[in-house]
């Protein structure tokens, strides 16, 4: 019980600091400071190419440490000081500096998290404990968006600065309370308990040798691709109707989204091994696609602010299924943190891609042929992990159902 309420509060905490300051730091330059739109996004930029270049080397250092603990408290107090170091010297260059720090350390989190929730609850409940991380994690998501909104009406956009140093100090406490010689470290890697290093293979061999995890790569990819821009569409959509408006009912967006992915993730954990992995997996897909035709239905607020919260089911199944389908890809090699890094990298790529190609159809083409286009891709992913991606529960009752 110690270990799983440690675990639900590092989770909820972590929830905002792993992403940094994220869209609130634009808000921030551009309101207070008076930067242009150019060098805002310039340096959110930053943050994401940090993120995307550190996420293998991430993983590879979790698999390599034993101090897990304190490795997820030193990024968790890197990105808390590079975030709360901004409002002193708001500068191009320092916040650059701050933002890159930040990029880089919050690529420790989600192998860290993985490895020592594997380390500490063991394969057979694995997915039940991941599932329930997902949930407070979407809780803490949840309420770091509530309040970031409520506090700024009353102190401005410098309230998010110290609702991210609070929950910082928060995760530090929580992953403290762990006991250290709880995580079994080889369970953590992923590793068979007693393998002789001369009999493991290599992090390398494990990446590019496992076809159905580079077919999953490429599936989170596309996933991802689809995903990551209809937010911020729906967000242009609402600021063109009304400014102040579509700003709050933006929020409200983030929040019901948040909410719906926390009984997706609790789904995750109770069904996941006995239902298996694949149709939760498609499940996500089929309900990305359906957002992207659902969006162009109608203008009205309301309707965008209820198809968006369909975010939930997908984002949700998402979240909770990529940890356990690494972890059922890699099982044995004691490479899983190196692997999931990698997925997570390709994830990035996605997302990355996501904005810059939604843009350019919004131009030639309008917001509609944005979504569609989206939400076909969406499809497109959904049956390449049909067609490509074997079932990974180990569970009997799987086994037996899939033949």
């Amino acid at each position: 019980m110690r270990r799983d309420r440690a675990l639900d509060a590092l989770n909820f905490f972590l929830a905002d600091v792993r992403d940094g300051l994220g869209p609130y730091l634009a808000v921030y330059l551009l309101a207070v400071h008076g930067w242009d739109q150019a060098g805002t996004g310039l340096v959110l930029s930053i943050a994401g190419i940090a993120g995307l270049l550190a996420q293998t080397p991430a993983g590879a250092l979790v698999d390599g440490l034993r101090a897990r603990r304190g490795l997820l408290a030193l990024a968790a107090m890197a990105v808390a000081g590079a975030c709360l170091a901004i409002p002193l010297w708001p500068g191009f260059w320092p916040v650059a500096a701050a933002q890159l720090a930040s990029g880089a350390a919050s690529a420790v989190f989600a192998p860290a998290v993985a490895a020592i929730t594997l380390g500490l609850c063991g394969r057979a409940a694995f997915t039940r404990r991941t599932g329930r991380n997902e949930a407070w994690n979407h809780a803490g998501n949840a309420f770091a968006a509530a309040a970031a909104g409520g506090l700024s009406l009353w102190y401005g956009p410098i309230a998010v600065f110290a609702l991210l140093g609070a929950m910082a100090l928060g995760s530090l406490a929580a992953v403290l309370s762990i006991p250290a010689d709880a995580i079994d470290n080889d369970l953590a890697r992923g590793r068979k308990v007693g393998l002789p290093t001369a009999a493991q293979p290599s992090a390398w061999a494990t990446l590019t040798g496992n076809r159905a995890l580079l077919a999953f790569a490429a599936c989170v990819a596309l996933f991802h691709f689809a995903n990551a821009a209809m937010l911020p569409l729906v967000g242009q959509k609402l600021a063109q109707q009304d400014l102040n408006r579509g700003t709050a009912m933006l929020s409200l967006c983030i929040v019901g989204a948040q909410l719906v992915m926390v009984p997706m993730a609790m789904l995750v954990g109770a069904r996941a091994d006995a239902w298996g992995r694949k149709p939760l997996f498609l499940a996500g897909f089929a309900v990305l696609a359906l957002r992207g035709v659902l969006y162009t239905a109608a203008d009205d607020a309301w309707w965008l602010l209820v198809v968006q919260t369909m975010d939930g089911v997908g984002a949700g199944l998402f979240g909770a299924l990529f940890p356990i389908i690494v972890a059922d890809l890699t099982r044995g090699s004691g490479h899983f943190n190196v692997s999931l890094g990698a997925v997570a990298t390709a994830q990035g790529i996605g997302a990355a891609a996501s904005n810059a190609a939604a843009g350019l159809v919004v131009v030639h083409a309008g917001y509609d042929a944005a979504f569609l286009a989206l939400g076909g891709l969406a499809a497109l992913g959904g049956l390449l992990f049909w067609w490509l991606m074997p079932e990974t529960a180990a569970s009997s009752a799987v086994r037996v159902a899939s033949g």
